[in-house]
């Protein structure tokens, strides 16, 4: 099963890779390794490749349904999140890696053709899939990277970045138009709230503290969150904590009165409520 903190920190700044390349790929499975990924982000780019099934992936706030052969590619301090769909199972890889490692001392390429792109100023679908621009490409050399990372033969890691450089190649020629970065600033101004949320979700949080972060009024904060992403703040709360208290639920032996705390709940019958309500379990028979 997956370490809970690997995906716990909404701003991760946690190290992916080992001492050779900053490249590497996570298997999961959704729901058998954990119910959901809540939204968190990175510094790092990020492939998430369904490999079977169905299941939801969630992107500065819009929601997209897929399955096996669609790749999501993440750009750097995206927010993002994974769920289930329905009572579907999800495999995927999670292919991270940090695109520095295309950077070069001996010329400027990276800075005049990569480094706009991954800051969001070249206009790329965030799903690609059969019939996307670009699909078979992202395919192609994710799938020979699979058995590059898996044989790690010689020197596999230029191999891996070779096939990073034509990959990016192929999508920066393809896509070069510039986009609007509204939305972009929306979620970025949103970022404190999401990292103070992981961050404390087991303690108090008030509209009135999070509004603080914005330096917005509560109201324009309320109005401002639920544009972004969809679901009002409480919402979210609620559902972080929840999410949290079913990974403790199976990776932990404490009670389920401890759990509901840890996360935030103050009132037990509260806690097992709102669990029932979104996993159509209680917490002891989720456990089970």
């Amino acid at each position: 099963m997956i370490n809970i903190n690997d995906y716990q920190a909404i701003h991760e700044n946690k190290s992916h890779f080992d001492f050779n390349l900053p490249y590497n790929t996570y298997p999961c499975t959704i729901p058998l390794d954990f119910e959901s990924v809540p939204l968190h982000w990175h510094e790092d780019a990020e492939f998430i490749y369904i490999k079977k099934g169905q299941g939801i992936i969630v992107i500065d706030g819009s929601e997209y349904q897929v399955q096996g052969g669609d790749i999501a590619f993440i750009l750097p301090s995206r927010v993002h999140g994974i769920y289930q769909l329905d009572d579907n199972t999800m495999e995927y890889e999670n292919i991270i890696f940090d695109s520095k490692m295309l950077a070069s001392t001996l010329d400027d390429f990276y800075d005049i053709f990569l480094l706009p792109f991954f800051e969001s100023a070249v206009d790329i679908p965030v799903i690609f899939r059969h019939g996307v621009t670009g699909y078979e490409s992202i395919k192609k050399y994710l799938d020979s990277n699979d058995n590059i990372s898996a044989h790690r033969e010689g020197a596999w890691g230029l191999a891996i970045k070779g096939n990073m450089y034509l990959l990016l190649f192929n999508l920066v020629t393809l896509y070069e138009d510039q986009i609007d970065s509204s939305t972009k600033k929306k979620i970025d101004r949103l970022k404190p709230v999401i990292k103070y949320v992981e961050l404390h979700y087991g303690e108090s949080s008030t509209i009135e503290d999070m509004a603080k972060l914005t330096g917005f009024s509560q109201s324009h904060f309320m109005r401002y969150f639920k544009e972004a992403f969809g679901v009002s703040f409480v919402t979210y709360l609620n559902d972080y904590r929840l999410s949290m208290a079913a990974r403790l639920l199976l990776s932990t032996e404490e009670s389920v009165l401890t759990i509901s705390q840890q996360v935030g709940f103050e009132n037990l019958s509260h806690f097992n409520r709102q669990f029932k309500r979104k996993y159509h379990q209680t917490p002891r028979e989720y456990r089970n």
